[in-house]
């Protein structure tokens, strides 16, 4: 490019998107002359749904403004929380973050998931159409136009993802109250009525259940539910 240098400042909190050149504080770059500072900004690495406020020469503007020579930028991270204006706070997660899905449901938090991979096209649209924030761990993913919003998973360790996710955005915890398998919200069930989808001693051995008001799943204190209130206590104590 052969257009206006600006210098530009990353926060250290996204040190992890740029190039290391970029990590040691104010840096030149050339841009265009046409493109937003949104566009240059994506484009040294950083998502926009990583960066925060943008400073030009100590005043805040948006990713829309057209860099000019000499200026200095400075891109900051999201405050935590983070605020997400509009529609109910729900998420969408990636292909990758199955485990992550499964965890915020357990908590009672409205995480769609798709098991299968239906491609970043269809993945940002159906952020859009639904507006859901998308968790991912995939930049190019995060970069597209068409995605109504998201946040990149930092950690590929699900016990920090599910710290980052519940500190960064503190939904509402509700445990207990949502499928782990499809999402869909859960109600008090009898033996009875569940009867038909048990197996083996299940249906002996315990009494209280909860059924999927959506796929029709049952749900009981089995084996693994110590391991399952562990993550909930856990999460209850430090976000709840």
């Amino acid at each position: 490019m052969n257009g206006p240098q600006i210098h530009i400042t990353f926060a250290p909190e996204l040190h992890l998107f740029v190039a290391p050149d970029r990590r040691t504080g104010r840096t030149d770059a050339v841009t265009d002359g046409a493109s937003t500072l949104g566009h240059v900004v994506e484009s040294l690495g950083v998502p926009l749904t990583e960066a925060g406020e943008l400073y030009v020469d100590g005043r805040v503007v948006t990713a829309a403004h057209i860099p000019a020579e000499g200026e200095h930028i400075e891109v900051r991270p999201f405050p935590r929380p983070q605020p997400v204006p509009g529609a109910p706070l729900r998420f969408l997660l990636d292909v990758h973050l199955g485990t992550l899905a499964r965890r915020l449901r357990l908590l009672g938090v409205d995480a769609a998931y798709f098991s299968e991979d239906i491609g970043d096209p269809a993945l940002a649209t159906y952020s859009a159409r639904e507006q859901r924030v998308l968790l991912s761990r995939d930049r190019g993913l995060l970069r597209r136009r068409e995605l109504w919003a998201g946040a990149y998973i930092y950690s590929d360790q699900p016990d920090e993802q599910l710290r980052d996710v519940l500190g960064r955005f503190t939904p509402i915890l509700t445990p207990w109250t949502r499928c782990t398998a499809c999402n869909g919200e859960l109600k008090e069930a009898t033996k009875e009525s569940v009867a038909g989808l048990l197996y083996g001693g299940t249906e002996r051995s315990y009494d209280v259940f909860a059924q999927c008001t959506a796929c029709d799943r049952p749900y009981w204190r089995g084996a693994h539910h110590a391991r399952l209130a562990e993550v909930v206590e856990t999460a209850m104590t430090e976000f709840g």
